[in-house]
């Protein structure tokens, strides 16, 4: 809920403040007293585009704080997301658990954002009021002609069911969108597709001729530079391994001589020198077999050079065209087999994407059909609903139809899916267009309401809609802006008292020029006008009004009569009156209960 909110420097009001209790209160004043000021600032906190123009005369900002607190009747979702908000905005909320939120314009049209003392993107500050605030005027009414809009409604009516169905929906149709991109890619690029698999199969054929091994490379040029120096290589191993374990009198027999003779005297200190030379004749003996390996393993061809060349020259042509080494250029094959066998037959690969766009235009299909049957239920329970309010606001006989038909699809439509038999097109929220139809009188054809509904009915059709989608429980702040604009008489006292009816589950704001609904309020606040002397500027002020004080200015409201007896007996009359009513009537006439579909902020 909404506990307090200061403004300052906002198109009239220099400085002003107003606490905010539960249930229903009312804001009225003369005109030009500022009253649309308080919803403008509340539309900034919501995250509104800010205009420089709204900066009062002489000030620098104009700045609005707003405290909000999450309404103990909130439900789970509402509470999980502003908390969500909160805390990803490393925001901090007061020792009672409110949170507050500021927003300043300069004169120079820059906006800044703040929550919880933290500075955040109006966006986020925007996401966070969201959750707990609705605000409703006259440009909220005309929107309420367009079908999206009426789609938005009927599915909030919906509630969990239409959330799920066109969840489902959602998701089929996106990979169905996906799997058409593809598709029509693939048919753009198939001669391109053809090209890139010649060059493919090219390369992997001319790496597969040469066969290159993971590291030959590097072996090979190991082995090409001892080639290089083979005879005086030889010619040291030759000779190394003559002296180890040569025929003359080599150093393997002279080790064993040695061993012989220290291990035959008698003196112990000899014989442990024995042990020793065993240990030094075994390493000796170790060399030489290596010696002889490595002789025996050099090349005795003299072409044996030239063939190893012609070797690296095949490796080294692979790694200029392909990659940096020639482990490079197996991965590089490796890739382009993969690549191929993706591309080698781009008219298969184009049969398959086909056969998975049907499959995936088939999942579509099934959940747009089911979305459509979901709305098409809800939408006769809506138009029962809707219409017992009607009845409750003066409408006399007329109703609300709600209408569910398919969105026709063109000749050429990509996007064209068959549901329940009829050729619909497959938009982002469904195959459907929901239309709200006025029905005058019984018997009467229905037509769209942008055709037949005027001002006054539009704003009791829109206070009927929030009356059937509020949720008992939700919590929610519900602004209205002269939302009775076109409205007298009883059709007034019939709206205040469903504003009466609709505060028992939320916090409803109303700026409002009618006594009647002023009457019905729990709280009064009043919007004055000063000017000091000698200044032309204008300045708003906001006060609470006790009982007395409402008498006074709900006369002034029904004739401007605030200080006669008359006046002041017909606004004390109709306040009882009001009082009365609401103290008698535990449910707003027309309907049972509220809508049953979760409420979702429009």
């Amino acid at each position: 809920m909404l506990e307090e909110l200061s403004i300052s420097g906002l198109g009239v009001i220099d400085k002003a403040s107003a606490q905010f209790s539960p249930g229903f209160t009312v804001l009225t004043g003369e005109t030009g007293a500022g009253k649309t000021m308080i919803v403008t600032s509340l539309r900034l906190l919501s995250g509104a585009r800010a205009d420089a123009g709204r900066v009062r005369s002489g000030s620098q900002k104009a700045t609005v704080e707003g405290r909000f607190r999450v309404a103990e009747s909130a439900d789970d979702s509402t509470r999980a997301a502003v908390a969500e908000i909160v805390e990803s905005a490393g925001a901090e909320l007061d020792d009672d658990g409110s949170a507050i939120a500021v927003r300043t314009v300069g004169s120079d049209g820059r906006s800044r954002a703040h929550l919880g003392g933290r500075s955040v993107p109006v966006g986020v500050m925007g996401r966070f009021t969201g959750a707990l605030l609705t605000i409703h005027g006259q440009n909220d009414q005309l929107r309420l002609l367009r079908p999206d809009h009426q789609r938005e409604a009927l599915d909030s009516f919906a509630g969990d069911k239409a959330a799920t169905a066109l969840g489902r929906y959602r998701t089929a149709r996106e990979k169905w969108v996906a799997t058409l991109d593809e598709l029509d890619a693939r048919r753009a690029n198939h001669r391109e597709l053809a090209q890139e698999a010649d060059r493919l199969r090219f390369g992997i054929d001319e790496i597969a001729a040469v066969d290159p091994q993971p590291g030959e490379d590097d072996a090979l040029a190991d082995t090409i530079r001892r080639l290089s120096d083979l005879e005086s290589i030889r010619s040291a191993a030759a000779g190394s391994h003559d002296v180890v374990a040569g025929d003359a009198g080599s150093l393997i027999d002279g080790l064993g001589q040695v061993r012989s003779l220290l291990e035959s005297a008698g003196d112990a200190q000899l014989r442990t020198l024995a042990g020793r030379v065993s240990e030094t004749l075994t390493v000796v003996t170790d060399i030489g077999d290596e010696l002889s390996s490595f002789l025996s393993g050099l090349p005795t061809d003299a072409d044996e050079l030239e063939k190893l060349l012609a070797r690296q020259g095949e490796l080294k042509a692979l790694v200029r065209k392909y990659a940096p080494d020639i482990d490079g250029v197996i991965e590089w094959r490796a890739t382009a087999e993969s690549r191929l066998a993706e591309i080698d037959d781009p008219q298969g690969s184009i049969d398959e994407l086909e056969a998975a766009a049907a499959s995936a235009r088939a999942d579509v299909e099934s959940a747009a059909s089911t979305l459509r049957s979901v709305r098409r239920k809800a939408a006769k329970s809506m138009s029962v609903k809707v219409s017992a309010e009607l009845a409750g606001l003066a409408m006399g006989d007329a109703a609300l139809s709600v209408n569910v038909t398919d969105d026709t699809a063109g000749v050429e439509d990509r996007l064209a899916i068959t549901v329940d038999g009829v050729t619909s097109h497959a938009g982002a929220e469904g195959a459907d267009r929901v239309e709200f139809a006025l029905v005058a009188h019984t018997g009467a054809d229905p037509l769209p309401i942008a055709k037949s509904a005027s001002g006054g009915e539009l704003s009791r059709l829109m206070l009927g809609l929030e009356v059937v989608l509020a949720e008992p429980t939700s919590g929610s702040v519900m602004v209205f802006d002269e939302v009775d604009a076109g409205v007298g008489g009883r059709a007034a006292v019939e709206i205040g008292r469903r504003l009466a009816g609709l505060a028992r589950a939320h916090q409803v704001i109303v700026v409002t020029h009618l006594p009647q609904v002023a009457a019905f309020a729990d709280n009064h606040l009043v919007i004055g006008k000063t000017s000091k002397s000698g200044e032309r500027a204008q300045t708003s002020t906001v006060r609470p009004l006790d009982r007395d004080a409402r008498i006074a200015e709900l006369a002034r409201m029904l004739a401007g009569l605030g200080e006669s007896d008359t006046g002041r007996a017909h606004a004390e009359e109709l306040l009882a009156t009001a009082e009365s009513e609401k103290a008698q009537v535990s449910e707003p006439a027309g309907k049972a209960a509220p809508g049953k579909g979760t409420r979702k902020k429009r």
